[in-house]
């Protein structure tokens, strides 16, 4: 049934501390969502098999280590607004120095608001700051003709912060992948915060790459009559029972 296998890889020291490694998304589905029920007489997104998808589809990636951040703070000494500032905590004593991709301070990286251009909402929404990466220890490999889309958890992502979606051809790129974050700052007009070790911060779902060609057509009024008849069929799993395909993540 699994014919199709995502390899994450990574240093030896890495791999022998036995921590946040890579996990289907599954595993991390949060607890609002549990504590939910749906039945005929109370409709809850429960009932939302779409939604479901989101919180199910693919793979998790945590947060490697602690990772401070001081955002869009006036300083005195230079009399303007701080660039994003950060200062990671290593999980373990000696692993800075371990040769291990991993957020230290020789290991800073980023893009510069400039990169986006000036009328990138982005760059409104991270203060018009640097924009840092978050380093990530794992090597994903997809099968020939597979490439991964990166994204914050669906329907579940941390409220400071998220990363910059992104799609990589896993079959041929062979290296770390490292994720630029943006700061909610249209909720937050400065944070000071840390990230704590082993936050969920990337949904990784593999996809088959395909060509495809746009159609459009007239559909015509007795088909959408017979497919809204259909639908609104008074059934309380009707699109689970109907439409939906289950879907594996291992």
């Amino acid at each position: 049934m699994f014919d199709k296998i995502i390899e994450f890889s990574t240093n030896e020291k890495y791999y022998a501390l036995k921590e946040d490694y890579p996990t289907p998304i599954k595993l991390n589905i949060p607890e609002w969502y549990k504590e939910l029920t749906h039945s005929i007489d109370v409709l809850t997104v429960k009932g939302c098999m779409p939604f479901l998808d989101t919180l199910t589809t693919g793979y998790l990636l945590k947060i490697p280590q602690d990772f401070y951040i001081r955002h869009n703070f006036y300083n005195e000494d230079t009399k303007k607004q701080d660039a994003l500032q950060r200062v990671s905590i290593p999980p373990h004593a000696g692993i800075a120095d371990s040769g291990i991709n991993l957020n230290i301070d020789s290991h800073l990286e980023g893009h510069p608001p400039e990169q986006l251009g000036k009328n990138c909402p982005l760059n409104d929404k991270n203060k018009n700051l640097h924009f840092h990466k978050i380093l990530n220890p794992w090597t994903i490999t997809t099968p020939k003709g597979y490439s991964c889309l990166f994204v914050s958890p669906l329907n579940n992502g941390d409220d400071r912060f998220s990363i910059l979606p992104g799609i990589v051809d896993t079959d041929s790129y062979k290296n770390e992948i490292n994720f630029p974050i943006v700061i909610n700052g249209d909720k937050y007009s400065e944070l000071d915060t840390t990230l704590k070790k082993g936050t969920p911060y990337v949904q990784v779902i593999p996809f088959k790459r395909d060509s495809w060609k746009m159609k459009i057509k007239i559909k015509k009024n007795n088909e959408t009559m017979k497919d809204r008849f259909i639908f609104n069929l008074k059934l309380l799993h009707k699109y689970k029972l109907k439409h939906w395909q289950k879907k594996s993540w291992k």
